[in-house]
């Protein structure tokens, strides 16, 4: 099984064998599951060659820990937030500003989708890059999020951002309970899912490009609302593919260096499930 970001589908943490909880050890002397790349773990320290061979060598110290992937999170977070307050604060959605500040934050979209999209296929994580990443995503979400609050729903930003935290504590707490198991079948029905939603986003996109107006209608009214919450279904799920990534990357001893990408992606997650959070809450407030 691959995470559905693109950080860790290069990547063979997983186990291919459903779930487990938080901090679980590899299965010690269990036969190889499934496809998993790494049914011999390549970051187990190596043992001498020959039968018989001498001692084994001393456990590695720089490997991936759950401190580590929340640190590397809290600083990637930390930036989209820190960046975001500023261009809010810097970049005013007013009649004299707005194009201008609107260019600004597509200008920043595009520079986060080209460094996500290099971070994504580097062999190693470059913390500049994922930081870099998070500080424009930060610029973007600013902007958008003042706009929405000035001239669609007051307020909405803050509940957006609740809305969020909720979702990424009601999977993380369902996920250590047990309730979601993160399988091929789980995976394979998200990937599926996913393509078919950004697609339908994708059309949605040219139709009102083209033809004007809502396009399909995927943006606003009674379709939107639904589509708003299959957005946010899909992002929880997401979150479930993430915490299943970390916890195989911290049983199977990953190079430290790996938590930056738990970071990458767990943000990539909560950006998309922000989004879709205030999107969803500016078209049900429109429709008081």
């Amino acid at each position: 099984m691959r995470s559905s970001n693109p950080v860790f589908s290069r990547r063979g943490f997983s186990r291919d064998n459903g779930h487990a909880g938080f901090n679980a050890a590899p299965q010690a002397g269990g036969p190889a599951v499934g496809t998993n790349p790494y049914a011999t773990n390549p970051y187990a320290p190596q043992q001498g060659a020959g039968y018989g061979a001498g001692p084994q060598a001393p456990a590695r110290t720089d490997v991936m820990t759950i401190d580590d992937v929340v640190t590397r999170t809290a600083m990637t977070l930390g930036t989209v937030i820190l960046t975001a307050v500023l261009s809010w604060v810097l970049l005013p959605v007013d009649q004299a500003n707005i194009g201008k500040s609107y260019g600004i934050a597509i200008g920043a979209a595009l520079v986060a989708l080209v460094l996500s999209l290099i971070q994504s296929f580097k062999r190693r994580p470059t913390p500049a890059l994922i930081l870099a990443y998070a500080a424009f995503e930060g610029v973007f979400l600013g902007v958008i999020s003042s706009a929405v609050s000035t001239y669609i729903a007051p307020g909405v930003v803050i509940q957006a951002v609740m809305g969020t935290m909720a979702v990424f504590a009601g999977v993380l707490f369902a996920y250590k309970m047990r309730w979601i198991r993160v399988t091929r079948r789980f995976y394979g029905f998200v990937m599926a899912a996913a393509m078919g939603f950004l697609l339908l986003m994708v059309a949605n996109m040219l139709f009102s490009v083209f033809g004007g107006g809502d396009g399909l209608g995927f943006r606003s009214g009674g379709l939107g609302i639904v589509f708003g919450i299959v957005g946010i279904v899909l992002g929880a799920c997401f979150l479930a593919l993430d915490f299943k990534q970390v916890e195989d990357g911290v049983a199977y001893g990953a190079p430290r260096e790996e938590s930056w990408l738990a970071a990458f992606g767990l943000t990539l997650t909560l950006v998309w499930i922000y989004l879709e959070m205030l999107r969803l809450l500016s078209i049900l407030q429109g429709n008081d």
